[in-house]
């Protein structure tokens, strides 16, 4: 990714699991992802806010492009780690969105691979990526798909796979 490039680190999993909470707060559905060399290129089917008549109560949905340049995720990251840190409302907990979950588990499988670029699309909670891999023979495409029980599956199992916070460690003879 180019946002971490020479970095040891590739974190699909951060970066797909924000790009994902802008894409619940818009609203957007059926949506495509394409890596690109400033960042990332989102469609997605996107409802346009309500009309003036009975007619248009409900609003019409229209294709939307979206483009998020490397500063853009970057940002994006840092506003969900700063939602993330604060106090949890009344019910206890916060539940991320569809897409936030979903791309965060996809986001993790994708890390494991450790690819030269991404392009995914996503049809009613499915998803097809499209990985770049680097062989001994050259690049070649990976074909992933992940039906939307798997991804579910996935989001469900997600918690018992994430490491406990470390707790802190005072100093002999203070408090932590």
């Amino acid at each position: 990714m180019r946002i971490y490039d020479g970095s040891p680190r590739q974190d699909f999993e951060e970066v797909l699991r924000s790009i994902g909470s802008v894409l619940d707060q818009r609203g957007m559905r059926e949506v495509s992802i394409t890596e690109v060399p400033e960042g990332f290129i989102v469609q997605g089917l996107a409802m346009d806010q309500a009309g003036s008549n009975w007619s248009e109560a409900f609003g019409q949905q229209h294709k939307e492009t979206l483009t998020f340049v490397d500063d853009d995720i970057a940002r994006f990251m840092e506003e969900g780690v700063e939602r993330r840190a604060k106090p949890a409302p009344a019910d206890g907990h916060e539940t991320p969105g569809r897409y936030e979950s979903s791309l965060r588990v996809l986001g993790h499988f994708i890390d494991q691979q450790h690819p030269k670029d991404v392009f995914l699309f996503e049809q009613e909670g499915a998803y097809v990526l499209r990985l770049l891999m680097t062989t001994q023979a050259g690049h070649k495409h990976l074909l992933v798909e992940f039906t939307r029980d798997e991804v579910e599956g996935l989001v469900a199992a997600a918690p018992a796979g994430r490491t406990p916070p470390t707790p802190a460690v005072a100093a002999p003879g203070q408090r932590p």
